[in-house]
């Protein structure tokens, strides 16, 4: 095989492994489905919550707004991983002088994506182990147990990712 016929293969398994990257995209759009079933969710849960407010105690009030909080972390963290996710991924959004353009979009990459979905994951633990101190009384010693040692996990995780992507982040290029 002569060197130009083998120039040509070469160039156009580049583009075919390059174009491969809007595979991603449908799953970008099923995270999007996903988002608007938790919007839904959210929904049904405040109408719940105001058509029974004479009727539900603090606790249970403040129980159910832990869930609403929940899940506007879920939604956020979904909001990142689609947009940062496509925009790292896929392809830019071009959303240069767009007055509604995510500050931390700028400046978004594999590594501080991350960053921030682990900070985002700590703090969805973080909701859910308060809903667990506050249900403690009905809960066994055991899952209160495994349910801090999985979130000092995610810490943990979250703490050597952000050392790592320092680290990588110091180093010349």
């Amino acid at each position: 095989m002569d060197k130009k016929h083998q120039s040509s293969i070469l160039r156009w398994m580049a583009r075919t492994v390059f174009a491969s990257r809007w595979l991603q995209a449908p799953l970008y759009f099923g995270l999007i489905v996903a988002q608007t079933v938790y919007v839904y969710h959210f929904g049904v849960e405040l109408m719940h919550l105001v058509q029974n407010t004479k009727t539900v105690s603090e606790t249970e009030i403040m129980l159910v707004v832990l869930g609403l909080i929940d899940v506007v972390m879920i939604a956020n963290l979904l909001l990142m991983v689609i947009v940062g996710g496509y925009e790292t991924f896929v392809s830019r959004l071009y959303l240069e002088g767009d007055p509604d353009q995510p500050e931390w979009l700028e400046h978004v990459n594999a590594g501080t994506m991350k960053v921030k979905l682990s900070m985002s994951l700590i703090g969805i633990s973080s909701i859910h182990l308060l809903k667990t101190f506050i249900e403690a009384p009905t809960l066994s010693q055991q899952t209160m147990m495994w349910q801090v040692i999985i979130h000092l996990t995610f810490v943990l995780s979250a703490m050597a990712m952000a050392f790592t992507n320092r680290l990588m982040e110091a180093q010349p290029h």
